[in-house]
């Protein structure tokens, strides 16, 4: 559980520090470039990625609450609408105008979804941490940035564009996550 959690308050810090610390994540992009500065962050957050899913495979499952049945078709659907959220975070259409933070309503989205499919305790870690540290980070933002100016909607094939590139992402993660376990659709 160790490196699971660790990866879990290393992706946190990282995606934090900008926001807590701006002047000094700055002053990192002046000293070594914006460039160099995006891509030591990006591996940082892969490192915390790997840890977490090592640290996820290494518990082993131990039952904390038995998922409704229904838990997985629902999960199936809700993380359809998670990556297309994903992608309205940088869409040109009337998607990204509905919600303040898409990306990060995508990430609580993901969280919750995966947390109906899963009942045990690796799960609830992983999901629920992460679910906590997108709300945390939508209030902090919104606390630091005041009132949302709601961006001008786009064309609606912009978002159509959005869904397409989604269900292909979709069927992506699916069929990695068949293929490393388990499988979303069960079986």
């Amino acid at each position: 559980m160790t490196l699971l959690i660790a990866g879990i308050l290393l992706w946190t810090v990282v995606h934090t520090f900008k926001r807590v610390m701006p002047e000094a994540r700055a002053s990192i992009g002046a000293k070594i470039g914006v460039g160099p500065s995006k891509g030591i962050i990006a591996l940082i957050l892969l490192g915390s990625i790997l840890m977490m899913s090592t640290g996820f495979k290494a518990m082993g499952v131990q039952a904390v609450y038995d998922p409704p049945s229904w838990g997985t078709p629902v999960n199936n659907l809700l993380m359809i609408v998670a990556v297309f959220m994903f992608g309205a975070a940088k869409g040109k259409g009337i998607a990204p105008t509905l919600v303040r933070h898409p990306m990060l309503t995508g990430m609580l989205i993901w969280s919750g979804a995966h947390l109906l499919a899963n009942g045990d305790l690796r799960s609830v870690v992983l999901f629920g941490g992460l679910g906590i540290w997108a709300a945390l980070n939508m209030l902090a933002i919104n606390r630091n940035e005041g009132a949302w100016e709601r961006p001008e909607a786009g064309p609606i094939k912009a978002d159509i564009k959005t869904a397409m590139i989604s269900l292909v992402a979709f069927g992506a993660i699916a069929g990695v996550h068949s293929f490393i376990g388990p499988s979303p659709f069960g079986g």
